[in-house]
């Protein structure tokens, strides 16, 4: 198969998955090509992130590079960026999406605010996704199977307080998945706090995560945790609800 015949099969099972998760049978028959050669396709965006299988399912959709870049309306980006703004100005920090990349998270945009004191403009970098808040929302909806298999490797320390025991983590990952949110404190870099919340797609599965961040001198405020998780989530939420109208044409 000549390179340019496997970039037009691949591009064919991709459009084969824009309407959402199908098996392998189904994909084959939409693209007219045999099961076997379907399910290398399938194993080989897999590997790159543009597909991904439904948690606890058998099913295939697109995957977190492919939805990072776009959306029906839009990339994710574009459809998100009104939503972190007005977030910022609630907040007063900065606010961050990201998206799953590997074992790491990748920050997408940022929307900085004025501060004497800022924390950088992460966009376009990578972090361990057991380091920053935006992963540990990630992992907290991860199968059970995938997220033992990240457990298994060894976890770097960045700080003196990432976490890196796989039992801690995984106690701390079943609060994530309680509460909705994620904060973590000096674990990615000293000096810098951040809380992040999953925007969730139709089928349970996380697009992106939305997080703000800023110096743990100042971030978050006193007595202001619980306010600044919940704006945060109901930011995601939004974004979320703004993504599905997109895709039913809304």
């Amino acid at each position: 198969m000549s390179r340019v015949q496997s970039i037009e099969r691949a591009f064919a099972v991709l459009g084969a998955l824009a309407d959402g998760p199908i098996g392998v049978t189904e994909v084959a028959e939409r693209v007219a090509l045999p099961k076997s050669t379907v399910a290398r396709l399938l194993g080989s965006l897999v590997r790159e992130g543009a597909v991904e299988q439904v948690p606890g399912d058998t099913r295939y959709r697109l995957g977190p590079r492919m939805t990072a870049l776009a959306v029906p309306g839009g990339s994710i980006v574009s459809v998100a960026r009104p939503f972190l703004e007005a977030l910022a100005g609630d907040v007063g920090e900065a606010i961050g999406l990201s998206v799953a990349d590997g074992r790491d998270v990748r920050y997408v945009d940022q929307v900085s605010v004025a501060h004497e004191v800022q924390v950088r403009d992460w966009t376009g970098t990578r972090a361990p996704m057991h380091t920053v808040s935006s992963g540990l929302v990630f992992l907290a909806h991860l199968p059970e199977s995938t997220l033992d298999a990240f457990l298994a490797r060894p976890l770097e320390a960045l700080t003196s307080h990432t976490v890196t025991d796989p039992a801690a983590l995984q106690e701390r990952l079943l609060v994530v998945r309680r509460d909705g949110f994620a904060w973590v404190r000096d674990e990615f870099a000293d000096g810098i706090s951040s809380v992040a919340a999953p925007i969730s797609d139709p089928w349970g599965g996380v697009l992106a995560a939305v997080h703000v961040h800023g110096p743990s001198y100042r971030f978050p405020a006193a007595g202001r945790e619980d306010e600044v998780a919940r704006r945060v989530v109901v930011t995601a939420g939004r974004i979320a609800q703004r993504l599905r109208r997109a895709g039913q044409g809304g």
